[in-house]
């Protein structure tokens, strides 16, 4: 089902989703820099910017990445150059007290990412199926960040080499209608 959009908004956000056939084929080191000098200015409390992105992208950071993954995320993001872990800072830096908008901030930067990746004919797919406790052993993550997600970035891949389960999914996905996700001046049940 095409998405339909009621008001203009940036082509990026229009053209941009999760797909998960992947080409395998090296990203260029500044396209990938680029992402990240998106996310860095994103909008954070206090001007803390708790994200922090591990980037796997050779061989070796690229099997240990890979030995976080859950099996149903394995079977398409092996392919990825590139894959990432999303973390955040449970602390402010300023104080040391707990910051209960570092998730927030960090999956804004992460929105920043996903924006810059969409311009750049780059795939960028956020994963929740990962092991925590395997990425941080395998990254040496210390306990005061947050292991939020991993994503998976690379080109436009060939969705036939996909298992058919997931290629029958390959498309955009629909979005709740406006008036599910906003209510205007009352919480509506």
């Amino acid at each position: 089902m095409p998405r339909t959009f009621k008001y203009d908004i940036l082509s990026q956000i229009k053209t941009r989703w999760s797909s998960r056939a992947l080409s395998s084929e090296k990203i260029p080191h500044d396209d990938i820099a680029a992402l990240f000098e998106a996310a860095r200015y994103a909008p954070s409390c206090f001007n803390e910017q708790p994200w922090l992105f591990i980037v796997a992208d050779n061989e070796t950071s690229l099997a240990a990445a890979r030995l976080a993954l859950t099996p149903s995320n394995a079977v398409w993001a092996d392919k990825a150059p590139v894959l990432v872990i999303i973390c955040a800072k449970k602390t402010f830096s300023m104080n040391n007290k707990d910051n209960g908008w570092h998730q927030f901030d960090a999956g804004t930067a992460w929105g920043y990412l996903t924006l810059e990746a969409e311009r750049r004919g780059i795939i960028a797919h956020g994963m929740a199926g990962f092991d925590k406790d395997a990425a941080r052993k395998q990254f040496d993550i210390p306990k005061e960040y947050d292991i939020i997600a991993m994503a998976a970035l690379g080109r436009p891949g060939d969705k036939k080499e996909l298992p058919m389960e997931l290629q029958e999914r390959e498309e955009p996905g629909t979005r709740k209608e406006l008036d599910e996700i906003v209510h205007y001046g009352v919480f509506r049940k």
